[in-house]
């Protein structure tokens, strides 16, 4: 199954939440990323810093459950885009304003662009992106994610980087579309000997937080 831009954004907005698998090992990141899906999380990134990513992606694509996307993260050339669609991605997400951004919306493939500045921000929706991730969103908390949609309310920011549990809400509250979690929910899962039954536990702790949240931006 894979989601056009528009039905991504929507889906990504219902969830609140977008995982993020840095793993040290394929098969680690492999374990880790379905786990999280058969605990429920709709969307789930490997980034290509994982070693062989591109063969995680496809090996979680055929053994993901019914309404689970995997995309790929770190995604920062056309080469990049090329290689992760073969593996299977069904979405993308950058750490910066690159030129994959422009490449996946050419190829109608969603996108989350990496942005931090207001102008970042803005070039990221300018190339095509679907969402914007705001990157490190630690830096400015949720009071910057409000005051960023101060001029631009229409932009869906999924806040990423330092983003526990028990933040998601404040960035919610301030009107994100999302949180992605990486290393305060995988923690050591997506590395050779990683506890799994530990991550499933924080997925489920950070899936009852969004299903327990009200949606306040639309």
């Amino acid at each position: 199954m894979n989601q056009t831009p528009e039905d991504f954004l929507a889906g990504v907005r219902a969830a609140k939440l977008v995982a993020i698998v840095r793993g040290t090992g394929r098969d680690a990141a492999t374990a880790a990323a379905l786990a999280l899906m058969e605990e429920g999380f709709r969307y789930v990134e490997v980034a290509l810093t994982t070693p062989d990513a591109p063969a995680a992606i496809a090996a979680i694509r055929a053994s993901a459950p019914p309404g689970a996307l995997v995309g790929a993260g770190t995604v920062l050339s056309v080469a990049d885009v090329k290689d992760v669609v073969a593996a299977g991605a069904q979405f993308i997400v950058t750490p910066a304003l690159a030129d994959s951004i422009r490449e996946a919306a050419r190829r109608d493939l969603p996108v989350l662009a990496g942005a931090l500045t207001p102008t970042e921000v803005h070039e990221g929706m300018n190339r095509g992106a679907t969402l914007v991730k705001l990157f490190p969103a630690f830096i400015g908390g949720p009071r910057y994610v409000k005051a960023l949609l101060d001029p631009f309310p229409s932009v869906p920011l999924v806040a990423v980087g330092g983003v526990g549990a028990a933040d998601a809400a404040a960035y919610w509250d301030a009107g994100a579309a999302a949180v992605g979690p990486g290393s305060p929910l995988v923690g050591d899962a997506a590395s050779p000997g990683g506890d799994l039954d530990a991550l499933r536990a924080r997925a489920r702790d950070y899936l009852r937080t969004a299903a327990g949240h009200p949606r306040v931006d639309g």
